[in-house]
């Protein structure tokens, strides 16, 4: 039997689409951010709304000056999906809203819907945030506490190949932004 989402209305963004949803009703917010960014001041427009932030940049690994995802801020985010119970409007976003926000929401709908395909789950992202391309590295932690043995890896290296498809240039920036690996995995 498949698990009914608790959450009724998804949102995705980046910093700069924050203030655009201060009445749009959002009950609970995941914020990803880099160490050292600042609280957005967006959430001074929103209503009452549960919020955690996690600080980590969107990276595959370390580097100088660079905090990757650990599977600690996995663990957190599937904390985070644990609470949504009776949530009316979810909330994630990072800096562009395309990596870490992408990612960590791919992570709560394969929580709470286990029995949902990998496939169908990226899908449902990909519909909700077109330019998606999720952090491969906190997928694959992901992927191993939620026993879905690489299968969401798998889908998600699946969008990347699309997305490569769709915009030939991202394989040259990602390249220049550390993120090889993701652009190899996905044949680009």
């Amino acid at each position: 039997m498949r698990s009914e989402p608790a959450v009724t209305l998804h949102t995705v963004c980046g910093l700069e689409e924050l203030a655009g949803h201060g009445a749009r009703g959002v009950s609970h917010v995941l914020s990803l951010l880099d160490p050292g960014t600042p609280e957005p001041e967006a959430f001074a427009g929103y209503g009452l709304h549960a919020r955690t932030t996690l600080r980590f940049h969107d990276c595959l690994g370390p580097g100088e000056g660079l905090v990757p995802p650990q599977p600690e801020h996995v663990a957190a985010i599937l904390d985070f999906g644990r609470q949504l119970d009776g949530a009316a409007h979810l909330l994630v976003h990072c800096h562009y809203g395309l990596s870490r926000s992408t990612a960590a929401l791919l992570i709560v709908f394969a929580q709470t819907e286990a029995e949902t395909s990998a496939e169908a789950l990226v899908a449902r992202l990909h519909a909700l945030r077109e330019p998606a391309w999720p952090n491969a590295r906190m997928i694959g932690f992901a992927d191993a506490m939620l026993n879905r043995g690489g299968q969401l890896s798998e889908a998600v290296r699946q969008l990347h190949a699309l997305q490569l498809r769709v915009r030939p240039h991202l394989a040259d920036l990602l390249r220049g932004l550390g993120r090889g690996a993701e652009v190899d995995a996905a044949g680009g």
